[in-house]
């Protein structure tokens, strides 16, 4: 059995989704920078033999909308290290709910005509609970109840808990779609893929060829906060890299920063801006401070320089980026310096816009996940198994699911 349709009449008995129909799935994702919140719609559907093996996700568009001022700073203000009530923590959650609803209808009116199956939303990542090498807990807030009842439709959420329960990291979870589309066979050469979020992840095989994926550190979430620190919160990013150009990397600050044990951890190890407040880079300015742009352009090289250093462990032939710091071209430009000469090849290439490939990474685990397949990859996260991701919200209508696959999927195909 499947989701009633919202073009579909009322049946009095259920019937199949057909395998020639695609599913139409919104991704929503708000990431650790928490400007803007991005709704991808995805065609997805299973081919193969027997609708197994291969899936294909068609790209049907990106619907991008900063969060309200009121609402950013309300968000800002819940943040570590910020002590919060549970007050706090229920407004919060009612209204990025409600928030995420308006922006998932009007992803489904702009792109889908109306006509969206199933809205898989990540959340507003609040708080990630880690206790050196373990992940314990981890709260995405933006409830799902006010999503179904602003469109209508089921709702996929709270994506990361089984895999902890499961003694995982609940993240990165771009591993999986990493694996499927962007890394190579499992025997070396084989590619990397690179998330320039908030916090930079990475995805690669080990010496063994299995799967590995982690949290490198902090990809923009420092050069936002030096940005924020040096213009009052007038700026919030480093536009263009104009900051980094202009400045000039300070050494002494450089080596403080790569101190950093969560750097030294092994992997399957995952981090947040628990780690890395604002308030963690001014406690590491050497006395006195640097000009403000020479520590953008310190904390950019530091993004440079983990991304680097794992290229040197995992050796891949390319690594593919994507991600909001692509359009930092100073960024790009060290990273490419430094990690040479492992080539950098663009997400785009492989049929993804870079933006809104975590977008889209989101719809591909609510298919799985309403088709009854795993959605972590055990490798990268930690735990101690594959499991199904997230809880289900039914819409408007009965909540009818799928036949259930049995086999995993072993591709992923873009279409045009």
């Amino acid at each position: 059995m499947d989701f009633t349709h919202p073009t579909e009449p009322p049946t009095s008995a259920p019937t199949r989704f057909s395998p020639v129909r695609p599913w139409r799935v919104i991704g929503m994702l708000s990431g650790t920078s928490h400007d803007a919140v991005d709704a991808a719609l995805a065609e997805l559907t299973f081919s193969g033999p027997e609708m197994g093996g291969e899936i294909v996700l068609r790209p049907r568009g990106l619907h991008t909308e900063p969060f309200p001022a009121a609402l950013r700073a309300d968000l800002a203000r819940c943040l570590p290290p910020a002590t919060v009530t549970l007050a706090d923590v229920c407004r919060l959650d009612t209204a990025l709910g409600r928030f995420f609803g308006e922006v998932a209808a009007r992803a489904d009116a702009a792109l889908a005509g109306g006509t969206a199956d199933l809205v898989v939303s990540h959340g507003q990542t609040v708080y990630h609970w880690v206790d050196g090498a373990h992940a314990l807990g981890t709260l995405q807030l933006g409830s799902a109840a006010w999503i179904a009842e602003a469109t209508g439709l089921p709702v996929v959420s709270d994506l990361r808990t089984r895999d902890i329960a499961r003694g995982g990291q609940g993240a990165p979870l771009a591993a999986l779609l990493d694996a499927l589309l962007l890394l190579g066979g499992g025997g070396a050469p084989a590619g990397a893929a690179l998330n320039l979020g908030g916090i930079a992840n990475i995805t690669a095989r080990d010496a063994d060829g299995r799967i590995v994926a982690y949290d490198l550190g902090p990809g923009n979430a420092l050069i936002d906060a030096a940005v924020a620190d040096a213009t009052g919160g007038a700026a919030r990013m480093d536009t263009g890299g104009a900051r980094a150009a202009r400045g000039t990397v300070d050494r002494e600050l450089l080596a403080r920063l790569l101190a950093e044990p969560y750097y030294r951890l092994p992997p399957p190890r995952t981090t947040g801006k628990e780690l890395f407040p604002a308030a963690s880079l001014r406690e590491r300015l050497p006395p006195p401070a640097p000009p403000a742009d020479d520590v953008v352009a310190t904390v950019t090289e530091l993004t440079a320089e983990l991304v680097a250093a794992a290229c040197r462990a995992h050796r891949p032939d390319r690594l593919v980026v994507s991600g909001g710091g692509v359009r930092n071209p100073v960024l790009m430009g060290r990273i490419g310096a430094l990690a040479a000469p492992v080539p950098i090849v663009p997400v785009e290439e492989f049929g993804l816009p870079a933006q809104a490939k975590e977008a889209y990474l989101f719809a591909l685990l609510g298919f799985l996940t309403v088709h009854g397949l795993a959605g972590n990859v055990p490798s990268a996260t930690g735990a101690s198994g594959p499991a199904v991701l997230g809880s289900l919200t039914p819409g408007a209508g009965p909540l009818r699911l799928p036949e259930p696959e049995t086999r995993p999927p072993r591709a992923l195909r873009i279409a045009p």
